[in-house]
């Protein structure tokens, strides 16, 4: 009699620990448009995110320098995350003011309602110190995010998504977005 009880809890936990090890966990939020989408260090993979958006045939506005007051209207800010010096150059920022400009809006966004969605796009190219700094900094307050698999090959993504119950959907390539981004709005 004990053995069926003992295979079945076995099976039970074998089930939950592949669900808790599983960076596929399905969206559990759905977001609604109209979308902000914005940059969390300036990189050009943001652009990227605008074609993938709208092959996902949803439709954002693109504010690379994004305020409180861009918020107005938006239910979604997309966040893509990756830091490029040039970028920030570029933009008139060094990584202190971008982080400042972007806790700003979030903490806007938050009392808002308006939950956030993460991107890592560049994969294994976009990461280092900068790109980190900006990760570990903003994803804890997303609400789902999707990254290129190389990028996430040390499981930062995974470890903090998974201390913050935050769905993650890891993808091939680039291009392998488009489909969790479109499934994971109304």
């Amino acid at each position: 009699m004990r053995k069926p009880i003992f295979v079945a809890a076995f099976a039970l936990l074998l089930f939950l620990f592949a669900a808790a090890a599983s960076p596929q966990a399905p969206p559990q939020v759905l977001f609604e448009q109209p979308i902000l989408l914005t940059s969390a260090g300036q990189c050009a993979d943001v652009q990227l995110a605008k074609v993938l958006i709208k092959k996902a045939g949803l439709d954002s506005t693109l504010v690379k320098l994004a305020t409180d007051k861009d918020l107005a209207g938006r239910k979604t800010v997309i966040l893509v995350m990756g830091a490029s010096l040039k970028g920030l150059g570029a933009a008139g920022l060094d990584l202190d003011r971008e982080k400042e400009r972007v806790t700003v809006l979030l903490k806007a966004a938050r009392e808002k309602g308006i939950p956030v969605f993460c991107l890592h796009l560049g994969g294994a190219d976009r990461r280092g110190q900068t790109t980190d700094e900006m990760v570990a900094a903003f994803l804890p307050l997303a609400k789902m995010a999707v990254v290129v698999k190389s990028g996430n090959s040390d499981r930062f993504f995974t470890k903090i998504c998974r201390d913050k119950n935050i769905p993650l959907v890891e993808v091939n390539k680039t291009i392998d977005a488009v489909d969790p981004i479109q499934k994971a709005f109304k």
